[in-house]
């Protein structure tokens, strides 16, 4: 008797040690955690290879002398052409600005042809590298620089941007965070349908949350990875989306498990040994898949894979040792009004799920075909995906940099407003210079800075910047200058060119890397090599369709007039390791059925009526946290957003229900060859007893 009740007391005591263990790593992981918005890099060139030339551009610019300056320029416009009162107020204004801020030189006013625009480069060096102070220049400067009575002023150039960018991504974190933890709120308050279950999964969803935040903002200090506004968004969402998946799945098992179980320790294990495999080869494919973007050669998807990777991790450790713990520790009460009895029955409902897949395979032939040819159908709207993104058209909501940017560009169409930046060995300089003049779509040529041993000279092209014709003019620089002079030809517009050569390049690299890595893991939970080829052949498919889903909104609807480089990519990724977690939960019952010696069409139709629900129930939770990106005020965001969250809506509702599952029933044992299963005439022996996921 004295044993028992001291091993009682241990059990006991073991949620009290887990829970005192995560509070004592959150009062180690806060201050980290607080400094993980602080360490995002949102320049455009942050996000490209150290190989690119736009990339050395940048560098070499920040070493020069006056690198550090924050360059703006003035645009002031009136239709119909500016009156004297316009000029003498514009130069009365940037009279003011040089008071208020020491300028590099004295701006120098550069009238449009038409008369209509008055362009001021401005240029200070008081802000340094710091983007505080950069962001509060360039406030200044807008405070000073107005119009009024018809006179439009508008201030962009490079500062301007990245001002402008800084407080987009700024925006993004509390955002973000705030509008997931709402709509994952109001799901989790419908699905379970009590006032007080909600809060656990959701509490230790933020505090799993807070740890990856904190393992990201070590991955950076400890290893240098790259953190973007992008990759710390998208943390956030696989955190408390993928997360709250893991809890629908445990607390469903412990529900189940309270019924026969009369001691809650007791109920909990078993619901962790039932469900578990299934949760950890779930988090394993998503940070596989995600590791696999460390062979990327863009430096914001080769740092996203770690990034979300710790993120899966800290919320699969969170919801398998926080989630019991708290669970235990508030008893079957938690569950109220609907407080499962021990020794009770579920109370027997219709499922859905089983009717679907009844009428599924009653005609699994006609089914399989019909959904196949809409999958295919949809993915044929991908041809309509609009072109490449523009810097210009990122934003849903245009800010003032990129319309004094149209602005300058309507005004000045002889020569683009923003230059292509050739760096040159400063012994080389001048015939650099003489070369770059005479290149084909060169409007003016003009050097600037030396240093270091190098010389900027800036190249104005006669097309539109990051039109076709630029793009021409960009490559022509690159053919005759940088093998011959050992040049870099950057700036904004190579760097986007860039940005495209390298996601193109990853996509060929990472795909293969992501379907292998996904393929082993199927392998070795499912024992079998249909069935992962089956699976993946579905998540692949759903991607293709969730594409043509966006090539049929994202112009004709949302008015979009591009398609971010990396939604390609990136979307692969996430839905095939995501989707394939909804077919592990499927399959996994499935071959535990068969196991216990159910014939092919009812192990099939029981897995689909025991795990369907939650399924279901994970796969709008996970739809709706990334249908959150949709809010934010970058394009290629809700691009990323709407694609996943439309493909893991078919995933759910249409390939799992009704093709995964009569592909299965036609394909019969044959579904886990080379496995013994698929060998078995006769039932084999259970290797445990059957669980509902």
């Amino acid at each position: 008797m004295g044993a028992a009740r001291t091993s009682v007391r241990r059990r006991r005591a073991v949620p009290w040690v887990v829970l005192t263990l995560w509070l004592a790593a959150l009062v180690l992981a806060g201050p980290s955690a607080g400094k993980f918005s602080g360490i995002q890099q949102n320049r455009s060139v942050d996000y490209l290879p150290d190989s690119a030339d736009s990339t050395q551009v940048a560098r070499v610019q920040d070493r020069l002398p006056g690198g550090e300056a924050t360059d703006l320029i003035l645009v002031y416009h009136r239709d119909g052409g500016l009156t004297a009162a316009d000029r003498s107020r514009a130069a009365a204004q940037v009279a003011e600005i040089g008071t208020a801020y020491p300028l590099t030189g004295k701006p120098r006013a550069v009238p449009s042809k038409d008369g209509s625009t008055l362009m001021y480069p401005v240029s200070s060096t008081r802000p340094g590298q710091d983007d505080k102070a950069r962001d509060a220049f360039v406030d200044g400067v807008r405070d000073i620089a107005d119009g009024g009575a018809g006179l439009s002023v508008e201030v962009g150039g490079p500062g301007g941007l990245q001002t402008d960018m800084s407080k987009v991504f700024g925006s993004i974190d509390g955002t973000l965070l705030y509008a997931t933890l709402g709509v994952v709120t109001a799901l989790l308050i419908l699905i379970y349908r009590s006032p007080f279950l909600w809060l656990v999964p959701l509490a230790v969803a933020g505090v799993a949350a807070g740890m990856a935040m904190a393992a990201g903002y070590g991955l950076h200090e400890a290893f240098g990875v790259t953190v973007t506004g992008q990759s710390g968004g998208v943390m956030t969402v696989l955190v408390l989306g993928a997360g709250t998946d893991y809890a629908l799945l445990l607390i469903s098992r412990y529900r189940e498990e309270l019924r026969r179980h009369e001691r809650p320790y007791e109920a909990m294990r078993a619901a962790l040994k039932g469900c578990g495999p299934a949760v950890l080869a779930s988090s394993g494919t998503v940070a596989a898949g995600l590791l696999c973007l460390l062979a990327a050669d863009l430096n914001s998807s080769r740092g996203m894979g770690p990034v979300g990777m710790v993120g899966v991790l800290a919320a699969l450790v969170a919801m398998t040792t926080l989630l019991p713990a708290l669970l235990v520790l508030l008893g079957r009460r938690v569950f109220w009004p609907l407080i499962p009895a021990f020794g009770g029955e579920p109370r027997v409902r219709r499922s859905l799920f089983a009717a679907m897949g009844t009428s599924a395979t009653r005609r699994p032939v006609v089914v399989l075909v019909g959904g196949a040819v809409l999958l295919g159908a949809l993915a044929l709207g991908a041809l309509n995906l609009p072109g490449g993104l523009k810097q210009e058209d990122s934003f849903t909501a245009k800010p003032e940099s990129i319309s004094a940017s149209q602005t300058l560009a309507r005004a000045y169409p002889g020569r683009s407003s923003q230059p292509i930046t050739v760096i040159a060995p400063a012994g080389k300089a001048d015939a650099v210079l003489a070369e770059a003049r005479t290149t084909a779509g060169v409007a003016q040529a003009t050097a600037g800075r030396s240093g270091s041993g190098w010389t900027e000279i800036s190249v104005y092209a006669t097309a539109a910047p990051e039109s076709k014709g630029e793009t021409r003019t960009i490559e022509a620089l690159r053919a005759g200058l940088d093998d011959t002079y050992g040049t870099y030809v950057g700036g904004p517009s190579a760097q986007q060119l860039d940005l495209a050569d390298s996601q193109a390049r990853d996509r060929e690299v990472v795909v293969p890397l992501v379907l292998a890595a996904v393929f082993v893991i199927l392998v070795g939970l499912l024992r079998s090599l249909v069935a992962p080829l089956m699976l993946l052949v579905a998540v692949v498919a759903v991607w293709g369709a969730a594409l043509g889903i966006g090539g049929l909104v994202f112009g004709p609807v949302l008015g979009f007039d591009g398609t971010d480089p990396g939604l390609g990519l990136l979307s692969f990724v996430f839905l095939v390791a995501l989707g394939v977690d909804y077919g592990i939960f499927l399959m996994h019952r499935m071959r535990e059925e068969s196991l216990a010696g159910a014939e092919p069409r009812a192990a099939a139709l029981t897995a689909l009526r025991t795990t369907g629900g939650v399924i279901a129930s994970a796969g709008v939770v996970l739809a709706a946290t990334f249908a959150v990106l949709t809010t934010l005020p970058l394009v290629g965001l809700v691009e990323l957003g709407f694609v996943i969250a439309v493909g893991v809506l078919l995933d759910t509702f249409l390939v799992r229900t009704y093709l995964v599952t009569t592909a299965s029933v036609l394909l019969e044992r044959r579904v886990w060859w080379p496995g013994r299963l698929s060998r078995a005439p006769e039932p084999v022996r259970a290797e445990r007893q059957p669980e509902t996921v």
